[in-house]
């Protein structure tokens, strides 16, 4: 599988595109007010991702053991200081509810914890490059 997301900005106009392989969708997320660029910035979108991985894996994994999910809850933190530099301090807490006794819960959450793929991609350290540069040129 290959996963994409692409982002248009201009004046008064913010798009983000979101691809797995061909199954594509928008998501909206709106302009700054002030003009160019987002009203989310990169780092509270890689809260997101870390937070929408672990929730879309519990019910992945809970699924596989016929566990019952009604509800989850995830939110994730991270510390940043000065432009430039990493996000630190990467961490995230869950709820889970479900129709099992709290110990297979818990079992379930930890187990996701070690196959959740957004935060095994962090834990890695994966390479990072920049492929390709257009100036005043469509891409």
């Amino acid at each position: 599988m290959q996963m994409s997301a692409r982002v248009t900005t201009q004046p008064g106009q913010h798009t983000v595109q979101l691809a797995t392989d061909a199954n594509q969708k928008h998501l909206t997320i709106p302009p700054k007010p002030s003009g160019l660029g987002s009203s989310a910035n990169g780092a509270e979108l890689l809260m997101l991702a870390l937070a929408t991985c672990y929730s879309n894996d519990i019910l992945r994994e809970a699924a596989r053991r016929g566990i019952q999910v009604t509800r989850v809850e995830v939110q994730a933190t991270g510390d940043f200081f000065s432009d430039g530099e990493p996000i630190r301090n990467i961490r995230y807490r869950a709820a889970v509810h479900g129709n099992a006794p709290d110990s297979q819960l818990l079992a379930l959450m930890h187990h996701t914890d070690t196959v959740a793929e957004i935060q095994n991609t962090l834990r890695s350290a994966s390479t990072i490059t920049l492929e390709h540069c257009v100036v005043n040129k469509e891409l």
